[in-house]
């Protein structure tokens, strides 16, 4: 039978576990900025 072969290659980084791991900073961030935005826009028409 024949062998397999051990291979060497690391594997590849995936982008998306990157991002992932950054969404709980991002996703309040971009919130508060939304609502300042929208807050803005409120007083703004007033």
């Amino acid at each position: 039978m024949s062998k397999p072969e051990a291979q060497d290659q690391p594997i590849p980084a995936d982008p998306v576990e990157e991002i992932v791991s950054a969404i709980p900073f991002v996703l309040p961030l971009a919130g508060g900025v939304l609502i300042f935005l929208l807050a803005f826009i409120a007083v703004t028409m007033a």
